[in-house]
């Protein structure tokens, strides 16, 4: 017999109450699932071709898949990472001795400024420069050792991390291995019509791909690019820096600029006039040239979406879901887009005569 209407409902809410139990148990460990998916949707292609080539060990292929991932992306953010933490550690040491004093460097640029501007300054109500320094200097200060300190906190939570590292490599081997049998099995549970799961399904790992490498790309071109001429200029903790570029540069339009800027003004202010100069050109002409054509190239032409979409969702995202904000983000734009595209000419084809003449 087929079950009864009551039956079905009471089968609906059991399973959607287990969904939302197991998803409950792989809440802790997101970061780390969501990263060995995205892991897994870009080495699949290499996978694939180590499979042909080895046909009868998918073990040694997913083993061979993940060794290689190892080696093009984990081990250099691990090494990065070890010198990121050191130069944050010598910088808040500095900050704590008093060696590294923001007062001073903004008494420089105060001492340079002209008379109108520190008018302009009193009129807002900023009283006096002694308040404005103590002020600026402090915020300085607490964000300096903000960052630092997060900096520092990898290191202190040094068993959380090799556990959620540890997860997310078991779970890349198992995905590159079976992915295919799961992507079918999820295919198949999913009600919706076959021409409508390939191509949602397509647009997803499509954006996924695109943004990730894309993004990545830009990101570390603009760090290496910003590392090294702050290295070139001779300013301290170039990786840092370098660094912090790399992450702002996932915000489209401003990104790197955010922190070269204000140096650049810094020297220009200080009398500094050459480095000030050189800074800003290399700024404008080379770090911000690496976004004005990659970023179009890489992540806008395979994704099929405005730019304007791209930096809103980038944005949205990060802001919702922190740094893997920068994929969720887009990877739902696209698939609201393509499902209002998929569904509008549904709709029309279903409409009556009498309403489309």
């Amino acid at each position: 017999m087929p079950p009864s209407p009551f039956e079905n409902r009471v089968f609906l809410i059991l399973l959607t109450l287990v969904t939302l139990a197991f998803g409950a148990i792989l809440w802790p460990f997101h970061g780390a699932v969501f990263w060995g998916v995205v892991l897994a949707i870009l080495f699949a292609p290499l996978h694939r071709k180590l499979l042909r080539r080895m046909p009868k060990s998918p073990n040694l292929a997913a083993l061979a898949t993940l060794s290689l991932c190892l080696v093009i992306v984990i081990l250099p953010m691990t090494l990065i990472t070890v010198t990121l933490v050191q130069e944050a550690t010598a910088i808040y040491d500095r900050l704590k001795s008093g060696q590294l004093n923001f007062g001073q460097y903004l008494q420089q640029i105060l001492a340079a400024m002209p008379a109108w501007a520190t008018g302009l300054l009193e009129r807002f109500n900023l009283t006096t420069l002694g308040e404005l320094q103590q002020k600026l200097s402090s915020v300085a200060v607490q964000a300096s050792q903000f960052f630092a300190t997060q900096a520092l906190s990898v290191g202190q939570n040094t068993l959380e991390f090799v556990v959620g590292f540890g997860v997310m490599l078991y779970l890349l081997f198992f995905l590159l291995r079976d992915g295919a049998v799961l992507a079918a099995r999820i295919s198949q549970a999913t009600p919706l019509g076959t021409e409508h799961k390939r191509q949602l399904a397509h647009k997803f790992t499509t954006v996924i791909r695109a943004t990730v490498k894309g993004n990545i790309v830009v990101a570390a071109s603009q760090g290496a690019l910003g590392g090294l001429i702050f290295w070139i200029l001779g300013i301290q903790a170039p990786v840092l820096w370098g660094v912090a570029m790399a992450f702002l540069s996932l915000l489209p339009a401003v990104g790197a600029g955010l922190v070269w800027g204000p140096v650049a003004l810094y020297f220009l202010a200080t009398g500094a006039v050459v480095q000030g100069v050189v800074l800003a050109l290399y700024g404008v002409g080379v770090i911000g040239l690496v976004d004005n054509i990659l970023r179009p190239i890489l992540v806008g032409k395979d994704t099929k979406m405005p730019d304007y979409v791209v930096l809103i969702s980038t944005l949205g995202g990060m802001a919702l879901f922190g740094l893997t904000g920068f994929v969720i983000g887009p990877a739902i734009a696209a698939l609201f887009i393509a499902s209002w595209d998929l569904f509008a000419p549904q709709r029309s084809t279903a409409s009556p005569p009498e309403s489309r003449r």
